[in-house]
């Protein structure tokens, strides 16, 4: 699968779950009710234990049902660990060069963390696919995601950081190539209690409030 074809597979659906967990076994749960809900795109974070090896599980065996990428990366070693493991994209919470050259030398979409238009504009000269606009919400959410976009329209932005339902449209509206979300989507008191449905149909309804945003 080319960068292009990933970029597009995100853009379509629009949504990219942040998966944390206290476990393996949590984090493949988690997977298997967003994917229920119709979301076949999963940041697994490394903050997880074992996120690694938990990537490469997953991309045996799900191979191409679904897009499997490592968030929470910090330096261009950890990159290509998660590369090495399978990863298909790369999502840094800041702004670190080398892990956007190792990124683009390899061939995989990275998207760099960045707030200030200083940051984005440098994240995107250097080679970002996407900039991870983080922390979105605490800093004004879609009003402020707009306020970038108009004059950084050719810029890619993933807002994430308090991205719920309520505001989902809100930011697809204002111009985000897709949502980064995370607890909103990933309830893990939810799986913790034996209601993995409830996380799959906050999915569907994620997946709804996506399309009907886009018209």
């Amino acid at each position: 699968m080319t960068t292009v074809d990933i970029m597009q597979r995100i853009r379509e659906v629009g949504i990219v779950p942040v998966v944390r967990a206290s476990s393996a076994d949590e984090a493949f749960a988690a997977v298997e009710a967003i994917r229920a809900g119709g979301i076949p795109i999963l940041e697994i974070t490394l903050t997880v234990p074992g996120a690694v090896q938990i990537i490469a599980a997953l991309t045996k065996r799900l191979g191409d049902e679904a897009l499997i990428g490592a968030g929470t990366v910090l330096d261009a070693e950890t990159a290509q660990e998660c590369i090495d493991a399978g990863a298909k994209f790369i999502v840094s919470p800041a702004l670190d060069v080398p892990t956007i050259e190792l990124c683009r030398r390899v061939v995989v979409p990275i998207f760099a963390g960045a707030l200030t238009p200083t940051e984005i504009v440098t994240a995107w000269k250097v080679g970002a696919n996407a900039v991870k606009v983080f922390p979105a919400n605490a800093v004004g959410g879609a009003t402020y995601l707009k306020s970038l976009k108009a004059p950084l329209p050719q810029i890619e932005l993933l807002p994430t950081g308090g991205v719920s339902l309520k505001n989902a449209a809100e930011f697809i509206a204002a111009g985000a190539f897709a949502l980064g979300v995370g607890a909103d989507l990933v309830d893990l008191a939810a799986l913790r209690r034996g209601d993995a449905a409830a996380i799959t149909e906050k999915a569907r309804q994620y997946v709804a409030a996506v399309a009907a945003a886009r018209g």
